[in-house]
């Protein structure tokens, strides 16, 4: 790993500490534009999401209206029934986003899949810069409002599913994660400013609780205008 990288999970409570649970869960309210976009503005928009520390995997409950849960790994999406009763489910279902723009909507089974990728990523940031295949480089730090902000570049392998094989983490001088750009390859590689807050400490482990995701210009700049997307958690757990 880089410097850059052993300081951001330090500062987050330390690979020991992280590698001591197995899952964090989350109370999870979201909001934002892209919910409509999909033809899915409610599924969502307030419930618990669950993710592996040590595999990828997440869930959502409920998801929807109908008691159901989600569960998300790299090959395979499902819906279930709250006795596990599999209702639905797609394997390789990345490939059904093929020819996909922003505005194309989401079957709730691509939801799962979207979902269930992204939480799981942003759950395990920056500690993922530790799993095997993942790697780093450090850029040129970048001054914002906030002070200096030294940046990572992570290339994913391709056994990982998340937005985009190579995404850009901004760490403060303390090495807390405070913004996260990536491209949504699923959703026309979409590109995305993610800014982090809300820091608490939770068994001895950062997390932050608050996120809002704006539309990423060229040149690195963003507007507040639309929020693309809103995610409040509170109650995390690690077990």
């Amino acid at each position: 790993m880089t410097k850059l990288s052993e300081l951001a999970i330090e500062a987050h409570g330390g690979l020991q500490r992280w590698n001591q649970f197995e899952q964090v869960a989350a109370d999870l309210q979201q909001g934002g534009v892209l919910w409509s976009l999909k033809g899915q503005p409610e599924t969502l928009q307030q419930t618990t999401v669950t993710a592996g520390l040590r595999q990828e995997w997440a869930s959502h409950s409920p998801f929807g209206a109908e008691r159901r849960r989600s569960r998300f790994e790299p090959g395979r999406v499902a819906l279930e029934a709250a006795d596990g009763t599999v209702l639905d489910e797609l394997r390789d279902p990345r490939s059904s986003f093929a020819g996909h723009t922003l505005q194309t909507p989401w079957t709730d089974l691509q939801l799962a899949y979207f979902a269930g990728c992204a939480m799981w990523t942003y759950l395990n940031t920056p500690f993922v810069l530790a799993w095997p295949g993942v790697e780093a480089e450090e850029l040129e730090p970048v001054r914002t409002n906030d002070g200096l902000w030294r940046r990572l570049a992570v290339r994913f392998p391709n056994d990982i599913a998340t937005h985009s094989a190579v995404q850009t983490l901004y760490f403060d001088a303390d090495g807390l994660l405070k913004r996260h750009d990536y491209d949504v390859e699923i959703a026309g590689n979409t590109p995305g400013a993610h800014l982090i807050d809300g820091y608490v400490e939770v068994s001895g482990i950062r997390f932050p609780t608050k996120r809002r995701i704006y539309a990423r210009q060229p040149d690195g700049s963003f507007s507040t205008e639309p929020l693309v997307v809103s995610i409040d958690l509170s109650n995390i757990r690690l077990s």
